[in-house]
């Protein structure tokens, strides 16, 4: 489940920061990465 939620907000994050294709791919991975080593969604 955690990691459901994650994703979500990774990819609500990458939707609203993103400008492009290749973009919103490298800002959906800085996101699930830093949300990851943050601890947040455990």
């Amino acid at each position: 489940m955690s990691k459901i939620l994650r994703g979500l907000a990774a990819g609500w994050g990458a939707k609203k920061l993103g400008g492009g294709c290749f973009t919103t791919v490298l800002v959906f991975l800085l996101l699930w990465w830093l949300l990851g080593g943050i601890g947040i969604f455990e």
